[in-house]
């Protein structure tokens, strides 16, 4: 299986168990890793053939824009199962991080789920 990567994606939304999570904007980390099989893409060379990683983007984009969401795990999940149903990723594994939960930001809290097309609904 080959992997594409991004991490360090930094994306803005009001999400948490807590009203003030959902009410404020927080700032999050994610780092996102998607297997698939590049063999197509790489004698093609073309885009089509393979997973777009501006797609990716914009699929986390779209969600964490949406819908509020009281739990990571939630959060994580839904990235997941649309990565899977929208393009050719076989497995997803992606780490969501609140980089400021008390006051003083440090320690962040951070949550990494993996879903493959064998677990995905």
């Amino acid at each position: 299986m080959d992997y594409l990567t991004i991490d360090d994606l930094h994306i803005l939304g009001a999400h948490g168990h807590y009203e003030h999570e959902r009410k404020n904007q927080q700032e999050f980390l994610i780092a996102l890793r998607v297997g698939f099989d590049a063999k197509r893409a790489a004698k093609s060379d073309t885009l089509t053939d393979t997973i777009d990683y501006d797609a990716l983007r914009t699929i986390i984009e779209e969600i964490f824009t949406g819908e509020t969401h009281y739990l990571l795990e939630r959060l994580a999940e839904d990235i997941a199962q649309k990565i899977l149903h929208e393009t050719i990723a076989q497995e997803v594994s992606i780490s969501i991080q609140k980089t400021v939960v008390w006051p003083n930001g440090i320690p962040g809290v951070s949550l990494t789920r993996t879903r493959d097309r064998q677990n995905c609904t």
